[in-house]
């Protein structure tokens, strides 16, 4: 009994590159899925209160716009 043996031809190797490169382009590219992190700011903040913030950024901007 003899077994088939396929050649491998240069037609089948680089069309298998290109496979394998296409495949890490879009893995590269696609985004990873991660839940959000809440931030510092959200937790301490209690539920049912929203509004003005005495925050860091806007203490900053308070004091670059001092005249």
């Amino acid at each position: 009994m003899k077994e088939s043996v396929e050649k491998l031809s240069r037609r089948r190797v680089f069309a298998g590159a290109g496979a394998v490169g296409a495949v890490a382009a879009v893995a590269a590219v696609v985004p990873a899925v991660r839940e959000p992190q809440p931030s510092a700011e959200a937790q301490t903040t209690p539920e049912g209160q929203a509004g003005y913030r005495l925050t860091q950024h806007v203490l900053r901007y308070y004091q670059t716009a001092r005249v």
